[in-house]
């Protein structure tokens, strides 16, 4: 205990971390209070039919979770951030196929600022999609009460308020980015995620110990359950293959060119370096044939609706296995360039022993990491299906059950791991700041 508080002081004592950390919750605090407000013209006692809804329909409970509640609550951040990541995961499909995004992403910093830019774009166009339909289904749900203005000027007042709120939401994250800690998009998605987290556990509780489903041990074993999940899923992030590389260094001496063997590091190929993208991709296309059918009064459409619009049924959970690995081989292979590993090696001068530089260290390299990726895709996918097993096992609350795998828990994980690594990047920089001002060294 006495090391935890002794880095929160060293964290609070660094200036500049200090302001990055209270301005990134600052604009938390900002995206939470935006996430309260109801959308004008709508009568905030009336949104019981809708959170209800939320609540009892799993996609619609998901949607709402990654806003943190604002979805449920018709706020006009209700949309949240997930325009911006559809329009994210676009940019990055058009990527593999359109000749001047792949241009752009080999020109740099200025080549990076026009992908921000078009993705932006693509975020707008995006969210004047999803926002006529979110407000088609509030028209189907809220009773004609609920709203206070008539529809020739809600509807288009309402969509020009969540295409700014998106936008806003956007601009937050941007800047968290820019002038904050961590990635500014990212941790929004997981304060949303969070923001439920309490809610959950406080109804399972309630259903254990005060309605006598289970008791206090089968909560305390369910939160035991969590906790170990929550390790595999730290190891899942960071687990990867090293694969040593040496470097030669190149010496003038006795009017010759000699090659002395230089340090030896390695390569650090990633159990699953796609990360949570692959549940992301395999989420969204496992809406679009519950949205496709949703307009039909047929069997076969009520069947498939059944089906895709239930996160807990089990052939749901089939093909969504199926789509993470798929999803997973995808990814890694546009994320993850090989033959462009291969010729930095070669160009600065290192090479993986027994290899030889070039074609031959791709290959090597290539050979690897389809072996790696395959436990990866499968242990990526158990994650993504794992709260369907609980929620099954255990016939806990499915708010909860959410909390035990899928995109939220990688998403926590994921993210909290990769801001705890930048704040131990400036202890790291402070602390060899001060070495260099004390001129005290280490002896080697």
């Amino acid at each position: 205990m006495k090391k935890i508080w002794d880095t929160i002081l060293a964290i609070w004592q660094i200036t500049d971390l200090r302001q990055k950390i209270i301005f990134t919750l600052g604009l938390i605090l900002v995206y939470r209070f935006g996430a309260q407000v109801t959308l004008p013209g709508i009568d905030p006692t009336q949104l019981e039919n809708l959170a209800n809804q939320a609540t009892g329909n799993p996609l619609l409970d998901l949607l709402n979770q990654f806003t943190g509640g604002a979805f449920a609550k018709a706020s006009v951040f209700a949309l949240g951030v997930m325009p911006y990541i559809s329009a994210s995961i676009i940019v990055q499909l058009m990527g593999v196929a359109v000749p001047y995004i792949q241009k752009l992403q080999k020109s740099g910093e200025s080549g990076r600022k026009k992908i921000t830019q078009l993705t932006r774009y693509l975020t707008l166009a995006v969210t004047l999609i999803q926002g006529p339909g979110y407000l088609y289904n509030l028209h189907n749900i809220l009773p004609r009460e609920a709203f206070l203005l008539p529809d020739s000027l809600f509807i288009p007042a309402s969509l020009v308020i969540l295409s700014t709120g998106t936008i806003f939401a956007m601009w937050l994250g941007e800047k968290i980015t820019d002038k904050g800690i961590g990635n500014g998009i990212s941790i929004l998605i997981m304060i949303g995620i969070l923001a439920r987290l309490p809610q959950s556990l406080f109804q399972e509780f309630t259903a254990r110990v005060t309605n006598q489903e289970g008791g206090l041990m089968l909560f305390l074993f369910e939160i035991v359950v969590w906790l170990a999940v929550i390790a595999i899923s730290i190891y899942l992030v960071k687990a990867f293959r090293p694969v040593p590389v040496q470097y030669a260094r190149r010496t003038l001496g006795g009017g010759f060119e000699r090659n002395i063997f230089g340090s030896r590091q390695y390569i650090p190929l990633k159990l699953n370096a796609a990360g949570v993208m692959p549940i992301i991709f395999a989420q969204a296309i496992m809406f679009i044939p519950s949205l496709a059918v949703s307009l039909s009064d047929s069997d076969w459409a009520k069947t498939i609706q059944n089906i895709f619009g239930n996160i807990f049924d089990p052939w749901y959970n089939v093909v969504f296995f199926l789509m993470v690995v798929l999803f997973t081989y995808f990814y890694t292979a546009i994320t993850v360039q090989t033959n462009q590993i291969a010729d930095d090696l070669k160009r600065s001068g290192g090479f993986i022993p027994g290899i030889r530089p070039g074609s031959q260290t791709a290959e090597y390299l290539d050979d690897i990491l389809s072996k790696i990726t395959l436990p990866g895709a499968i242990f990526l996918g158990i994650i993504a299906i794992l709260p369907i097993f609980v929620y099954h096992i255990f016939g806990m609350q499915q708010s909860w059950a959410m909390f035990y795998g899928g995109t939220s828990l990688l998403i926590i994980v994921g993210v909290a791991i990769d801001t705890i690594q930048q704040v131990e990047a400036y202890l790291l920089n402070r602390h060899y700041d001060n070495l260099l001002k004390t001129g005290r060294r280490r002896n080697i």
